[in-house]
């Protein structure tokens, strides 16, 4: 499969966010579920990685939000059926590696408990708990992790 970065404004992936929604709706109270609209946001501060099946659907994404402090890790989902192939990991380490190019240097996210999957790749990947930032609440749905990137001596 292959990952590139992308627009998200397309229809494939759109449906696939859409997925993403409906399923962190059935896990959480409507004011615990921190969306994010991409649309929303500047071109020039959205890193979106797509992964693409061998027929060029999107099967997987992901997106780092690029601030003066920080990039933002949101919006990552693999689709049920293209789950356990390692796209997870390997869209998150185009995302980092592009976010480092981009000068960030820490790589915070939010998370949910009820996602002990997603939880246990970005501990494997590196992140480690913290408390809340940003506009963040202190949700007791909510997983907060950090990342600091480096780069290479």
């Amino acid at each position: 499969m292959q990952i590139h970065l992308e627009s998200p404004q397309q229809a494939d992936v759109l449906a696939l966010i859409a997925e993403l929604d409906a399923y962190q709706q059935s896990l959480y109270p409507a004011d615990s579920v921190y969306s994010l609209d991409l649309a929303s946001l500047p071109p020039a501060s959205l890193l979106f990685a797509v992964a693409r099946d061998a027929n060029g659907l999107a099967v997987a994404c992901g997106a780092i939000v690029v601030t003066p402090e920080f990039g933002e890790v949101k919006r990552m989902y693999v689709h049920p059926d293209s789950r356990g192939l390692g796209l997870a990991q390997r869209l998150l380490a185009v995302l980092e590696a592009q976010a480092l190019e981009r000068g960030c240097r820490l790589l915070p996210l939010e998370t949910g408990i009820h996602q002990p999957a997603a939880i246990a790749l970005y501990a494997r990947q590196g992140y480690q708990r913290r408390g809340p930032y940003g506009g963040y609440p202190d949700d007791p749905f909510s997983v907060f992790m950090e990342k600091p990137l480096a780069l290479a001596a």
